[in-house]
């Protein structure tokens, strides 16, 4: 096997934990509909002169699914990464980084409910881990206090985004869109786009400037993430297959804390390495534990 192919998903998660800064440093300057706005729009605009002529070539395979294109494009480009700039405004990177690493677990899981998959012990583990390991983790160390002060806003955001995310991934299985990849991120930002408009059209003056502190994060967001990120996760997914990259989201957290105290000077607290390594440990227990929980072992296991 090729370095490259190891390579892939590192750089993939390298960008994704730089995407997550930038969402953070988003906050204070743009409105979350700005930014997925402008960011689908950017994204468009760089794709379009590669993409126009295979596209129309294909155009009767993407008529016949269209909507499956314009639902994955709303959960994966603008419900999740709407949530998750509005998820900015009041939680860490650090926390948004370890909430989105469970996402192969939701995927396992709901995958489990939707198409019908068995349950294995490490869905079950893993699931209770990571579940008592994020309570530790919004609770700041005290589960207790989640009684009384309840979930932080910006953390209970970033959940619904990484099951947004979830289901778009469960979806993609049961659908096997026949689109190349690259013609349906195409489609799907277009639909997003068309969906994210409405919104964008009626945000209060301000909200949506474009200076010089939000179109470089509006680049990065555009390029570096939804692009660059895109092409080198095809790329290891391809070389190593959707099982063994899935492993590369466990980095995560690491890399965003790592960016997190360089750039936005956040701290790392006992609560993030306890919460995080549980909730990252059942993760990890759901991916590389595959006997079912009931039943004997299927002929074919894996997860998104």
């Amino acid at each position: 096997m090729p370095v490259r192919a190891y390579l892939y998903p590192f750089l993939a998660m390298l960008l994704w934990a730089g995407n997550v800064v930038v969402s953070k440093l988003a906050a204070s300057s743009i409105a979350p509909t700005a930014i997925t706005f402008y960011r689908l729009v950017l994204v468009l605009l760089v794709m379009t002169p590669f993409i126009a002529r295979p596209l129309w070539r294909n155009r009767a395979a993407i008529r016949r699914q269209w909507w499956q294109l314009a639902l994955c494009g709303l959960m994966s480009m603008a419900l999740f990464q709407s949530l998750s700039y509005r998820a900015a405004e009041s939680t860490t990177a650090t926390n948004m980084a370890i909430v989105t690493a469970l996402a192969p677990l939701m995927t396992a899981l709901l995958s489990v409910l939707l198409l019908g998959e068995r349950l294995t012990v490490g869905m079950a583990a893993g699931g209770v881990l990571s579940f008592g390991g994020l309570l530790y983790l919004v609770g700041r160390g005290d589960v207790l206090a989640l009684l009384h002060q309840g979930v932080h806003a910006g953390d209970a955001l970033m959940l619904l985004a990484c099951l947004s995310f979830a289901l778009y991934g469960v979806l993609l299985r049961r659908w096997r869109l026949s689109i190349p990849a690259w013609q349906a991120i195409y489609c799907q930002a277009l639909a997003a786009l068309a969906c994210m408009l409405p919104f964008f059209l009626l945000l209060p003056p301000g909200s949506a400037r474009l200076d010089g502190t939000t179109l470089p994060l509006i680049g990065y967001a555009g390029i570096g993430s939804s692009i660059v990120l895109s092409y080198l996760w095809i790329e290891g997914v391809k070389l190593l297959g959707p099982n063994r990259c899935s492993i590369y989201v466990n980095l995560l957290p690491l890399l965003t804390a790592l960016l997190a105290i360089v750039w936005l000077h956040e701290s790392m607290h006992v609560y993030h390495l306890v919460g995080g390594g549980i909730s990252l440990l059942g993760v990890l227990l759901a991916q590389t534990v595959q006997r079912p929980l009931f039943g004997r072992r299927p002929g074919v296991s894996g997860l998104a």
